[in-house]
């Protein structure tokens, strides 16, 4: 069985990561900035921490803040997604695929099911299937609700 999201989406869920990726394409203009964690439900509550060079960390201390961002952003209904928004191309990098094992350390000791991706300003991607989906001109539309 492959890990990750697998095509056909359900209407729900595509609604949700395109809004994940409609809401980093409308709020960061900059070419460069940090990567962010998000968890929790794109349009909705979430929790968000900023990936930066200067302050490393390590697995363990990964695992922790993704698993406080869960705690925080638990709420009756569907499970906390992670997405992960960087400049760049959808490739997994080296900060994708740290932040990915922390958080399948984290939601396996929750014993929580992981939907986790990676989000640029055209599209969304699943690390672990390689599942993607991008637009070229994406605009607000009715149909975008958390």
């Amino acid at each position: 069985m492959t890990e990750g999201l697998q095509a056909p989406l359900s209407a729900p869920l595509h609604r949700l990561l395109r809004r994940a990726v409609l809401d980093h394409a409308t709020s960061e203009r900059r070419r460069v900035f940090l990567p962010l964690l998000h968890v929790g439900i794109p349009g909705g509550v979430e929790a968000v921490f900023a990936v930066r060079d200067d302050e490393p960390t390590d697995h363990a201390l990964r695992c922790d803040v993704v698993a406080a961002m869960v705690r925080r952003t638990r709420q009756p209904g569907p499970v906390p997604m992670v997405w992960l928004t960087r400049a760049g191309e959808l490739e997994t990098q080296d900060v994708d695929a740290a932040w990915l094992a922390s958080a399948r350390a984290a939601y396996g000791e929750l014993g929580l099911p992981l939907l986790m991706v990676l989000v640029n300003r055209r599209g969304w991607r699943d690390p672990r299937s390689g599942a993607a989906c991008t637009w070229r001109r994406l605009r607000p539309s009715a149909t975008i609700t958390p």
